[in-house]
């Protein structure tokens, strides 16, 4: 593989982003979560390439991103609840798991007999899959199990030569992953994202939370991921050698030479969802292998999908 390319997100760089995918290549691309590693979801070989790229394990399924409900459906079967879902919420930050139709390829699926599909709000990311005329499979664009992209500089920091191209587009505005549901028998939770879950619990009612399984059905359901290198403590009151903080805090018995970032001085989880990726890199990068602390977050809202990014970043290494 030859060195990584920057492409600008203008219409010669997604015309030249859209011809390499279309050569079984892989770009990175920004959604309004967080930056995606694109192949074209019909080729079996663009999508390998994925699962090498990032060192993910197959039985892990990807989100196949489409730009348009139309494309959507000439890939999965949407019910009523599906197609009141996606008619509400996309383009945005959700992605629905679904039975799928067959066309794109197995390997995007795991083999499962459904498919997670997403139309993203983000033009750039629009304007790509539009161009390439079929849907992008995309993981975050980051090594498996590490702390996901925000920015392009975090996409080539983690992956530059093994992919063809990242498209420059600046911070995403979201900053986690989307929130997936699976509408099975009952619609259910199966990640929390970038779309609040009061916000889909106001249309469809109470969302099932998912059953205990052996492999995931859905992306971003594995224990122990989005990690730094340094130990993460959690809803700390003691500040460890770098505090990532929460609000209007005050730090006077942190001893010198000690960091705080805060996600959020007035409390704001949208900001500090927006925040979260890119301030793990930065305390990981200070904290050179000494203990991260992380201040409560309140559970609710963004602070749902904050929580569970932060919980899987903590949790024990495989």
């Amino acid at each position: 593989m030859n060195a990584t390319r920057t492409l600008r997100p203008d219409a010669p760089g997604i015309a030249e982003a859209a011809r390499l995918l279309a050569e079984g290549q892989l770009v990175a691309f920004p959604t309004e979560t967080v930056y995606g590693l694109g192949a074209d979801a019909t080729n079996d070989l663009a999508v390998a390439g994925i699962f090498a790229a990032k060192g993910r394990p197959r039985f892990n399924p990807l989100i196949a991103h489409v730009s348009s409900l139309e494309m959507a459906e000439e890939i999965a079967r949407f019910d009523a609840r599906a197609l009141a879902l996606a008619r509400e919420f996309w383009p945005g930050p959700l992605t629905l798991v679904l039975p799928t139709v067959g066309r794109v390829s197995p390997l995007v699926t795991a083999d499962l007999p459904t498919v997670a599909l997403r139309f993203p709000a983000h033009p750039t990311a629009r304007a790509l899959i539009a161009a390439l005329g079929r849907p992008v499979a995309a993981p975050s664009a980051n090594p498996s199990g590490k702390v996901s992209p925000t920015r392009a500089a975090h996409v080539l920091a983690g992956l530059s030569g093994r992919i063809a191209a990242v498209i420059d587009d600046g911070a995403c505005a979201v900053g986690v992953e989307s929130t997936i549901l699976g509408v099975f028998e009952e619609i259910t939770l199966l990640r929390p994202g970038g779309l609040a879950v009061e916000a889909i619990e106001a249309l469809v009612g109470p969302l099932a939370r998912p059953k205990k399984t052996t492999l995931p059905n859905a992306p971003g359901q594995l224990e122990s991921h989005y990690a730094p290198e340094a130990p993460i403590t959690l809803n700390a009151t003691t500040p460890g050698a770098v505090h990532i903080g929460f609000g209007p805090e005050t730090r006077p018995d942190m001893p010198p030479g000690e960091v705080t970032l805060n996600l959020s001085p007035r409390a704001d989880l949208t900001e500090a969802a927006a925040n979260l990726f890119h301030f793990l890199r930065e305390a990981d990068r200070l904290a050179q292998g000494r203990p991260i602390t992380v201040a409560p977050i309140p559970d609710q809202g963004l602070g749902r999908a904050i929580n569970d990014r932060l919980a899987r970043a903590a949790a024990p290494r495989p």
